[in-house]
């Protein structure tokens, strides 16, 4: 469990200087002494907290949402300029009224004058005190910079920043109190003589009751051991006084060190541990890959060539013996004739491997690029923005990826190929994103993407992705396709009843596991971070993750893929896609799990939103690791059957 520090720790010991490299992303800004320092406002998010260790909802509130009575800006507040991954990962950005300058101490300030609008009355008292139950956390910026609390890591002793501070606490008596009084410890480091830089900011928020304005302007801010603030939800009216102070301490850590105290590793041993485990996992499935490729196949492929140098006129007696001996040993050549035979609906399966391959290189692309340090947490928004940019670019690959294999499978309706390529699959995460998006805006939650950046999406999808998948498959269908080294018999064979281990739902059960568990402890740090609002930076390991993943959906497709032909079922072009995608299904257990141990939700939309939001992670997943099993298994095949000698 995490150990926050008290607050009069955190004002003396200062987020100490880490050891990573700085992460390009945004110029610094340097200020005067006494120059302006803005202080922007972000939704308020749920979190954990040390008395409850659950997450109690997965919506998040504009700052200025009409309940909480925030004092607004003179004014009115104005929205920050936003990247289009930061609009859809819910941050709205907005201007405070807040006064900060640089190096100036305040101990007590009011925020602003009191107004009727300000004052909490029962609806708007019931919203807040819910709420601060259900742990919500106020966050800020201040120079680009997260306000946070100081915690501890038990496990390493170390000092780390979690961004965020609660919006207020429930006390003994289980009754909700507002903080309205918040002290920001602001740490700045000179960069030359009178140039200063913003390099760490922490919060220490307070309720206090004795809190209140002057007729001049000024303020009395009590204390932190004075009364707590409560919200009368039971018919009266509460008028609350915000107070703020600022402390300024110089430091020694660079601007370009900044966001290390927000970075933390919790427990690194367990991410090493992790790859380890699933190093394991690969040796052994490539050991058995290898020894079925230069055991089993090395000696039938011998074999069979032997037997076909044989005239069949002199075939008789031990002849005749050694090839049913051989037949008997493994069943993979008796249906060579039907290895390639077209897999019903290629359509849909073409259009699956499309989208798979537009995934692949997404996603290979996009932890290639964050592990170079391009995707830097200082530039908000820019993982998402970089992931809707690339599979955009990348439509040409999954164009030309869907039209080549349908080629290549006999498709005939080409037209219907290069129309829903760019569509059904982007068609359905969109219309589950715009479902889901919906209870956001019945909710007035500051997650719901607005209409016009939908828009934004739609011009993106149609006007570039779409033209994009075009071209590719125009260009896949003018190129030959890929011919099998085998001729296809007229007439299929029929296929034997296969054992229980080799039917569609036992062996997707059994193979699917594999590659969940390559990846399932990096999974769980992701939803961690994702669901928890903390920043996920360990790239390093993700990619590693991602390459061993990529080699067990591989090895277990083509082990799935031998035992099938050796039964003399031909139909692997399903199998092997639905079989590595079926690690999928774990992936939606393994979020169902998660909610069940970490998450407690209070509302019938918190529990729909996360679910959709898993479904559709599920669906990707499924795309993706389906993908890469097929086209192993393909190349797997065509070298088997391609080293043989056919009559």
């Amino acid at each position: 469990m995490l150990h926050q520090k008290p607050p009069i720790t955190s004002l003396v010991l200062l987020a100490s200087t880490a050891s990573a490299f700085y992460l390009p992303g945004v110029a610094p800004t340097t200020y005067g002494h006494g120059a302006v320092v803005p202080l922007n406002v972000n939704p308020l998010t749920p979190a954990l907290s040390e008395k409850d260790p659950q997450l109690r909802s997965v919506i998040s509130y504009d700052y200025y949402h009409p309940a909480f009575r925030f004092c607004k800006p003179d004014g009115g507040p104005r929205k920050v300029s936003e990247s289009l991954g930061s609009i859809l990962f819910g941050d709205r950005i907005l201007t405070s009224p807040f006064e900060l300058k640089m190096g100036v101490n305040e101990s007590c300030k009011s925020l602003c004058e009191p107004k009727p609008e300000y004052k909490f009355d029962k609806p708007s008292a019931l919203f807040t005190n819910q709420r601060i139950r259900q742990n919500y956390n106020l966050n800020m910026l201040i120079d680009g910079l997260p306000a946070g609390q100081l915690y501890e890591d038990p496990s390493t002793n170390t000092e780390f920043t979690l961004r965020g501070f609660p919006l207020g606490d429930v006390d003994d008596g289980n009754k909700p109190a507002l903080n309205n009084h918040l002290d920001l410890l602001i740490e700045y480091h000179e960069a030359a003589t009178g140039k200063f830089r913003v390099v760490g900011v922490l919060a220490m928020p307070s309720s206090r009751a004795d809190t209140k304005r002057k007729p001049d302007g000024s303020a009395e801010c009590g204390n932190k051991d004075s009364p707590k603030l409560h919200l009368d939800d039971q018919g009266g009216s509460t008028e609350v006084a915000f107070t703020y102070g600022v402390y300024w301490r110089e430091s020694r850590t660079a601007w370009a060190t900044r966001w290390d105290t927000y970075l933390h590793v919790f427990d690194p041993r367990i991410h090493w541990f992790s790859l380890i485990n699933s190093a394991i996992i690969v040796v052994f499935l490539c050991g058995m890959v290898a020894a079925i490729l230069m055991r089993a196949l090395k000696k039938d492929i011998a074999r069979y060539n032997r037997l076909d140098s044989i005239n069949l006129d002199d075939l008789s007696g031990s002849g005749g013996e050694a090839e049913d001996g051989v037949q008997e040993d493994s069943g993979w050549k008796l249906v060579h004739g039907d290895v390639f035979r077209t897999p019903k609906n290629p359509l849909l399966l073409s259009v699956f491997l499309g989208n798979g391959t537009q995934l692949f290189a997404m996603t290979g692309c996009t932890i290639v690029f964050a592990l170079l340090g391009f995707l830097s947490p200082s530039n908000r928004g820019s993982l998402g923005t970089v992931m809707i940019l690339l599979y955009t670019i990348f439509g040409f690959i999954g164009g030309y990826t869907s039209a080549r294999v349908y080629k290549s499978f006999g498709g005939e309706s080409w037209k219907r190929n290069i129309a829903m390529t760019p569509l059904l699959i982007p068609g359905i995460v969109f219309a589950t994103f715009f479902l889901l998006n919906l209870f956001l805006w019945a909710k007035h939650a500051s997650g719901a993407v607005p209409f016009t950046t939908m828009l934004v999406i739609l011009g993106i999808w149609f006007v570039i992705s779409v033209p994009l998948s075009f071209a590719g498959s125009w260009v896949g269908f003018r190129h030959a396709p890929i011919t099998p080294p085998v001729r296809v018999n007229q007439i299929p064979r029929q296929i034997p009843p296969s054992t229980t281990y080799l039917r569609p739902l036992p062996s997707m059960l059994l193979v699917g596991i594999l590659p969940f568990g390559a990846i399932f402890v990096e999974l769980y740090f992701i939803m961690n971070n994702m669901w928890f609002g903390k920043v996920y930076y360990m790239f390093g390991f993700l990619f590693l993750t991602y390459a061993i993943m990529i080699i067990t959906c591989a090895a277990v497709s083509v082990l799935l893929v031998y035992f099938l032909l050796c039964s003399e079922n031909y139909h692997w072009q399903w199998r092997s896609f639905t079989t590595a995608g079926a690690s999928a299904g774990y992936v939606f257990a393994n979020a169902l799990l998660y909610w069940i141990s970490k998450l407690s939700f209070g509302s019938f939309t918190s529990g729909l939103l996360y679910l959709g939001y898993s479904l559709l992670l599920s669906f990707l997943f499924f795309i993706l690791t389906g993908t890469i099993g097929f086209f192993a298994a393909w190349a797997f095949v065509h070298r088997i059957y391609g080293s043989i000698k056919i009559d």
